[in-house]
């Protein structure tokens, strides 16, 4: 999943998330660009590509965003890779947010279509304690290829779910 991946998607950790900058610590050591989330009109997210110390800007939320022209943000479908955060998840990828839906409306594209080789993949961060036995899934929800948390790396792209560490 991240072998191949050059446009990379990471966030600024909130309330508690996993923090996402020891991973991309080391997207930008192999040299891959990393996108910060930008809100949108429309409640969207398009992503703003990010260097450590380059000027950031508060959002509606307070959450900081690279402060660059919109010129140079790209959509979600443009990404290989999205580091997504998360509040829970289940063993079938299923992905509980913090509420605002951003994420199931921006990505929404990958729920209408088969997934196959399809990009961008969602790679959700987050602690062990966060994995739950099952969620109800919405219809609007779009479901996680995958989860790591710091014990184990859970695939939902197969058959059945691959667990390890």
């Amino acid at each position: 999943m991240f072998a191949d991946a050059a446009r990379i998607a990471g966030y600024w950790a909130c309330d508690g998330e996993l923090d996402p900058r020891p991973v991309l610590e080391q997207v930008w050591a192999a040299n891959r660009q990393v996108y910060l989330p930008v809100l949108a009109e429309g409640s969207l997210l398009y992503f703003a590509p990010y260097q450590p110390g380059a000027p950031l800007r508060r959002n509606r939320f307070q959450i900081p965003e690279p402060e660059v022209a919109p010129a140079e943000f790209l959509r979600p479908s443009q990404l290989d890779l999205v580091l997504a955060p998360l509040v829970a998840f289940d063993a079938a990828g299923t992905r509980l947010g913090m509420g605002g839906g951003f994420y199931d409306r921006s990505f929404a594209f990958l729920r209408e279509e088969p997934r196959g080789g399809q990009r961008p993949r969602l790679l959700g961060l987050a602690y062990e304690f966060q994995k739950v036995t099952e969620l109800i899934r919405q219809p609007w929800d779009v479901p996680l290829d995958a989860a790591v948390t710091e014990t184990a790396l859970y695939d939902f792209s197969g058959p059945g779910v691959r667990e390890g560490s």
